[in-house]
C-alpha cells in the first residue's frame, strides 16, 4: 500500500492532481478542494495517501496535513461511509468545523455536508461522538480558529501545531493533564509532550 508519495505537481483538476515522482511513475491523487487550491502546477509536494482498493480500480486519496488526514480516516470508520463521501465532507467543512458540529450535534450543518442526509448525520453523531470528544467547556470555534476557553491552552495547542501535532492528537492528550485550565501554556506544553513521548 501507498502511505505517501512525494513528487512534482504535473496536472490539477476539480477533484485530484496528478503527483510525477523520481522513479518516472506518475499518480492520479483524489484531495479536497483546498487541499488542491494550496498547491500549483510544477511546485513540490509530499502527500499523506489512503490507498482504497476496490475490485475494479485502485483509488489513491492524498492530504497535505496530518489533520485532514486524520478525519478522512476517522469518517471511514462511519457505517456505509466511503471515501468518495468523506472526500466530498473534507472539501465542504474544515476539520475544527466537523468536530465541532459532531460535539454539538449540529444536525443543520452535518446534514448540508454532500452525500449527508438525516440518517447519516446522527449515525455520525451516534458513531462519533466518543471518538471526537473534546475538553471540558472548551471549544474550537466554527471560523477554524481555535478557542479553549484561556490563553494558556490556546498558546500550548498553538505550540504543539507548530510542532507537527494535528488537532485530533492534541485534544485527547490534554484531557488527561489534571487541572489543565489552572497552568500556565508553558506547563502545559511541558506536560503535554511528556504525554506525546510515553504513548511512543
Amino acid at each position: 500500500m501507498i502511505g505517501a508519495l512525494k513528487g512534482t505537481v504535473i496536472s490539477l483538476t476539480t477533484d485530484n492532481c496528478i503527483i510525477d515522482t523520481a522513479g518516472g511513475a506518475g499518480y492520479r491523487v483524489f484531495m479536497p478542494a483546498d487541499q488542491l487550491a494550496e498547491m500549483s502546477l510544477g511546485s513540490s509536494v509530499r502527500l499523506i495517501i489512503h490507498t482504497a482498493v476496490r475490485e475494479d480500480a485502485v483509488l489513491l486519496y492524498g492530504f497535505i496535513n496530518q489533520e485532514y488526514y486524520d478525519l478522512f480516516e476517522l469518517l471511514l470508520t462511519v457505517s456505509g461511509l466511503g471515501p468518495k463521501i468523506a472526500l466530498g465532507i473534507l472539501s465542504a467543512v474544515k476539520p475544527n468545523s466537523f468536530y465541532l458540529a459532531v460535539r454539538n450535534k449540529n444536525m443543520d450543518l452535518l446534514v448540508s455536508l454532500p452525500g449527508i442526509g438525516k440518517k447519516t448525520a446522527e449515525r455520525m453523531v451516534l458513531e462519533l461522538k466518543d471518538k471526537v470528544g473534546g475538553i471540558d467547556e472548551k471549544d474550537i470555534s466554527a471560523g477554524g480558529q481555535k478557542k479553549y476557553g484561556n490563553e494558556s491552552i490556546t498558546e500550548a495547542v498553538e505550540a504543539l501545531i507548530s510542532l507537527g501535532y494535528s488537532n485530533s492528537e492534541i485534544i485527547p492528550v490534554l484531557k488527561k493533564i489534571p487541572d489543565c485550565e489552572s497552568l500556565s501554556g508553558e506547563e502545559i506544553l511541558r506536560k503535554a509532550l511528556r504525554l506525546f513521548a510515553g504513548r511512543k
